[in-house]
């Protein structure tokens, strides 16, 4: 092959130039270099933020590769067959790629590659999405954990190389290919109105990423230990995950970060690490039990007597349960594209338990509403409560909100942010929820709070019998709450 062949570098989640092993052994080969996305099925059926916020990482990534005379290009339809039309029209030598792990996007990378190689073409997929491959990681026995803490060892004991450095300049073909005009995909079609509500929340693109874990090291993660389960302390957790969610910063430059801080005294360095490696546990369970993403993990809980979707799982979807904790986090979620993650398990057991409602009903809603959507951890962290998964906490555990908020919002000050009905003088967080959700819902800020759907106690109660019931032992009151 010709050395003035040019490559193709297919772009999929991961939109930076730094700590990218696939970009810089690209420009490593000296060849021309034609970035391209497919916006193909799984993007197209992403959660209508996460759609979105694809868009804007899609925009703000064209920018930075203009500034190095780059371009990228969009096309959209079955990626081996654009693959193959843009080879066929550029005479590029082949396709290079960041791997990812999800079962569609295996299945569809083993046969882009298969299909290429089997033309002569370089057909190579690079690692960079995760610190470790999910597959290079093993129990003694030689199968795979099951069990964070002995993960978390495994992973913590190996070291890892430092982040492959930014790359600052990129070869370019005499002739470009045809591109899609990005706004003609209209990828925020189903955000509406929130759109505008949820942008102010978002920080797009590698340079805020790195800004964001800039901030966080210097000025939180001393205590992040002690504070990060607080989520009216603003800052108080990094929010990268909406970065790593999109490739726009990658995990071993985190890593280094943590680390760095860790050696250098920060009580809270090491479990921030332990946070970037709890997201590692859920692409190794995904790939060692890919049915995670949509059957209970555990034997025996698919003829669990979860409920289908029902009108008390709308009411939760719609913040409007009448338990404000819970409330306040739905609304979060639906006005910043993200959630504080104690919040996360609150509303999680919440609807699970407290409702005996589906985990899956309460993944979807996620998948729809979250900018930091990620299918393994979304999945994994969703079973993990309803007690199906992994690593399980005691299944039997009840979340209690008003517990919780005692505990971790003991002012209030997180539940005044998001509930507009319970604030004397609302502020503009609690009052964007209204400006950013379906006029249908015909919610407003000044009508009364809901009644609890379900009272605490009962909804405890409920849940222990079912898990009685399937236990085959009568109810207990003994059971964890929390």
């Amino acid at each position: 092959m010709m050395t003035d062949k040019p490559l193709i570098l297919w772009f999929r989640r991961d939109f930076r130039l730094s700590d990218h092993p696939m970009l810089a052994q690209a420009v490593a080969t000296g060849r021309p270099l034609i970035p391209v996305f497919v916006l193909d099925a799984q993007a197209e059926v992403l959660g209508a933020a996460a759609k979105w916020r694809l868009g804007l990482a899609l925009a703000h990534f064209s920018q930075v590769l203009a500034r190095l005379g780059q371009r990228l290009i969009l096309r959209r339809g079955d990626p081996l067959a654009i693959l193959q039309d843009l080879v066929a029209e550029t005479g590029a030598a082949g396709v290079m790629w960041q791997r990812m792990y999800d079962p569609q996007a295996v299945a569809r990378d083993t046969a882009v590659k298969a299909a290429l190689k089997a033309k002569g073409l370089v057909a190579e997929s690079f690692p960079g999405a995760l610190l470790i491959e999910p597959w290079e990681v093993a129990t003694g026995q030689g199968g795979f954990y099951k069990v964070y803490s002995p993960f978390w060892r495994a992973v913590s004991a190996r070291g890892f190389a430092a982040p492959v450095p930014s790359v600052t300049s990129m070869c370019t073909p005499d002739v470009w290919p045809a591109s899609d005009n990005l706004a003609d995909w209209q990828l925020g079609a189903a955000m509406r109105r929130g759109a505008a509500v949820c942008l102010p929340h978002q920080r797009v693109g590698e340079a805020k990423a790195l800004a964001r874990l800039d901030e966080f090291i210097e000025e939180s993660v001393e205590r992040y230990r002690a504070a990060r389960d607080f989520p009216g302390q603003i800052g108080a957790t990094s929010g990268l995950s909406e970065n790593l969610a999109w490739g726009e910063i990658g995990p071993r430059t985190i890593w280094a970060a943590g680390q760095r801080a860790l050696h250098e005294g920060a009580a809270g360095a090491e479990h921030f690490c332990k946070e970037l490696v709890w997201r590692e546990f859920a692409y190794h369970l995904m790939h060692h039990s890919p049915q995670i993403l949509t059957q209970s993990w555990r034997d025996g809980w698919e003829g669990f007597a979860w409920r289908g979707d029902n009108p008390d799982a709308e009411a939760w979807r719609r913040g409007m349960t009448g338990e404000p904790f819970v409330d306040a986090a739905m609304r979060e979620m639906y006005v910043t594209g993200r959630m504080h993650n104690r919040a996360r398990m609150v509303v999680a057991s919440y609807l699970t338990k407290h409702l005996l409602t589906d985990w899956r009903v309460g993944q979807a809603w996620f998948a729809e509403c979250l900018t930091d959507w990620d299918e393994a951890a979304n999945a994994m962290g969703w079973q993990w409560v309803a007690g199906s998964g992994p690593d399980a906490a005691p299944y039997f555990r009840v979340f209690n909100p008003a517990g919780q908020a005692e505990k971790f919002d003991s002012d209030a000050a997180y539940r005044r942010r998001w509930l507009a009905e319970i604030s004397p003088k609302p502020g503009p967080d609690a009052l964007s929820y209204f400006a950013a959700v379906p006029e249908r819902w015909q919610l407003r800020p000044r009508a009364a709070y809901p009644a609890p759907i379900v009272t605490l106690a009962e909804g405890r109660a409920r849940a222990l019998a079912a898990y009685a019931a399937r236990d085959g032992a009568e109810p207990t009151q003994t059971h964890g709450e929390e």
